[in-house]
């Protein structure tokens, strides 16, 4: 299972095996492509017949030509033009027809890729470089219309071109010219394959270093506010434009390669098309050819050179699609870790209970998270989790929601072993208002409606009365439809947390969970929104992550967590009166607060 989604791609090599892997997204319209090749043949007949016509047009006009003979002569010319009109015309009928093939390529292969990442696990995520995967995406499904485009309709078409032309010239003019041919083109394309194999690790370093700053780039604006705290804006700039000192390395060495291998491509060009036309003008001065035929050999010879140029920029070009288009099937190799059962069923559960029986966790060995923890959270019921930072309390939101695997122990809903049950069908049923709320950057009402897109007017507007965001909904000049900017910084910490709660209800879960859902706010907001949590909790399974106490007192049960383990567990009241961990958290809290 392939863990890394960023190998070190300046020394890998690109896999021909990717080809095959894209055929599945070019079967849906089977009957374009078989037309779109027919175009193509036919398209290539007709600029093989081309030098022909030229050729004698050419003898005719060099004999003395009669009134009444007149019309050969003009009658090829408009053939010329017919053809050339043919030809020019089925390349454009060809590219229409394809055009929709690869359009739908990309998008079902983008789609694929997109659908994966948000199927990967958390930890996934948690190391990702965001800017960088954007980048890889981007350059992933441009890379395959390139692909498609290029390779059918240019590489394809030019090799049966150069073994038309060869075996024409063969039992035309001999085996010379056959042989310069043929000669020349083993020559350009040995040559353009190994120059490009040598150069295509400098457009690898060019890309990934591309990457690399674009991920630099994004991640200091994503973090502005933090930036401007620590006045950091030069040592930020600074790492930028040490990125960008690499990108410009990449860049100069990516054009000193292009540079030798254009200039080796044009050399063995001009060799053969002096070579060929030499031994034409030999053969018109010994008389064993004619003027229309030193046209037919200079048409052939510009003809074949003409895309087989082309080709050199179309294989380099080809190469760097590859490995772009490689970088997205490597993201579709990496395997979640957190996969449904084979068997696993949907969670039916209204009226959920929730149970932890001996849970162990760790992200490292040697580091344990959660230490044998087992409580039960009847239906209906409010569960209170606290204790100092860094005792598990999230990690324990994670769990249900099946974002990690317990190292041990069984987490269960209803009886049922999560384990058990879809993903899809298990987040279905919890509903969560978080510490950290990261909105979209769009309007305050599609940040709502993200609770549950369907929802009607009259939805939306109750689940923003109860999160207390009416009044500060009307006080807006543009209401519902202002943007509330990138990851919601036009919004004040408290506003942003009330969207989050107005989301959770919107979504109606049966199981609810708050994780520091009231930090943010001050004291009067958040007496005002406990109250209405508390109207919304009713007839739903509720599971509060608090640092402040006094927002938990009326909890059915309060845990309290020491170093990953449950050291207490009963009410308020009964917490206080053991005088021990709980009472301590309390007794500090209330004299912080005085």
């Amino acid at each position: 299972m392939r863990r890394n989604p960023y190998p070190e791609r300046a020394t890998k090599e690109v896999r021909w095996q990717v080809i095959p892997l894209l055929i599945p997204y070019l079967t849906e319209f089977k009957g374009r492509v078989t037309l779109a090749l027919a175009c193509l043949v036919a398209a290539k007949l007709a600029s093989i017949g081309l030098p022909y016509v030229l050729k004698y047009t050419v003898d005719t006009l060099n004999t003395d030509v009669t009134t009444l003979a007149i019309a050969v002569p003009i009658s090829l010319i408009i053939a010329y033009g017919a053809l050339r009109l043919i030809n020019v015309l089925l390349g454009e009928v060809r590219d229409t027809l394809f055009g929709r093939v690869t359009e739908r390529a990309m998008r079902r292969l983008g789609l694929t890729v997109f659908k994966h990442l948000h199927n990967l696990d958390l930890s996934f995520h948690l190391n990702r470089r965001t800017g960088g995967l954007a980048r890889d995406i981007e350059r992933g499904t441009s890379g395959i219309s390139f692909l498609m485009r290029f390779m059918v309709f240019n590489i394809v078409p030019t090799l049966l071109e150069i073994l038309l032309v060869v075996g024409l010239l063969y039992i035309q003019f001999g085996w010379s010219f056959a042989a310069i041919i043929l000669a020349s083109v083993v020559a350009y394309v040995t040559f353009s394959m190994k120059a490009t194999d040598w150069r295509t690790r400098f457009v690898i370093q060019m890309n990934e270093a591309d990457s690399t700053t674009n991920s630099r780039a994004v991640d200091s604006l994503l973090n502005f506010e933090t930036v401007k705290y620590f006045n950091n804006e030069t040592f930020e700039a600074n790492r930028y434009d040490k990125d960008l000192a690499g990108w410009e390395k990449a860049r100069r060495k990516n054009r000193l390669s292009l540079f030798a291998l254009n200039g080796g491509q044009a050399s063995i060009i001009a060799i053969a098309m002096t070579s060929m036309m030499a031994n034409a003008a030999f053969g018109v001065m010994n008389g064993r050819m004619t003027i229309g035929d030193f046209v037919l050999i200079n048409a052939f010879t510009m003809q074949i050179f003409m895309p087989l140029n082309f080709l050199g920029f179309v294989y380099r070009e080809i190469r760097g699609s590859l490995a772009n288009i490689d970088n997205l099937f490597e993201l579709l190799d990496v395997s979640p870790v957190i996969q449904d059962a084979p068997d696993a069923t949907k969670l039916k559960a209204p009226k959920p209970a929730v149970s932890f029986t001996g849970v162990n966790f760790h992200y490292q060995e040697s580091r344990p998270i959660l230490n044998d923890v087992s409580f039960d959270v009847a239906a209906g019921s409010k569960v209170a989790i606290v204790g100092e930072s860094g005792t598990g309390k999230s990690t324990i939101m994670k769990l249900l929601f099946r974002f990690y695997e317990p190292t041990g122990g069984t987490v269960r809903i209803d009886g049922v072993d999560i384990k058990n049950v879809t993903q899809n069908s298990l987040r279905e049923h919890i509903g969560i208002v978080p510490q950290d709320t990261v909105l979209f950057n769009t309007s305050l009402k599609e940040n709502v409606l993200y609770g549950n897109p369907d929802a009607d007017d009259e939805a939306v507007n109750k689940a923003l009365s109860i999160a207390h965001l009416t009044q500060f909904v009307e006080s807006l000049p543009d209401g519902l439809e202002t943007q509330v900017g990138e990851r919601g910084l036009k919004l004040s910490g408290g506003e942003k947390q009330r969207v989050a709660i107005a989301r959770a209800i919107l979504k109606g879960a049966p199981i609810l969970i708050f994780d520091e859902a009231t930090s943010s706010l001050d004291s009067e907001s958040e007496k005002a929104i406990l109250s209405a949590l508390r109207d919304a909790a009713k007839g739903h399974t509720s599971l509060v992550i608090a640092h402040r106490l006094s927002t938990i007192t009326d909890a059915d049960t309060i845990l309290v967590m020491h170093k990953g383990a449950i050291v207490e567990r009963g009410t308020h009241s009964e917490l206080l009166a053991l005088n021990g961990h709980y009472a301590a958290l309390w007794l500090a809290q209330q004299h912080s607060e005085d």
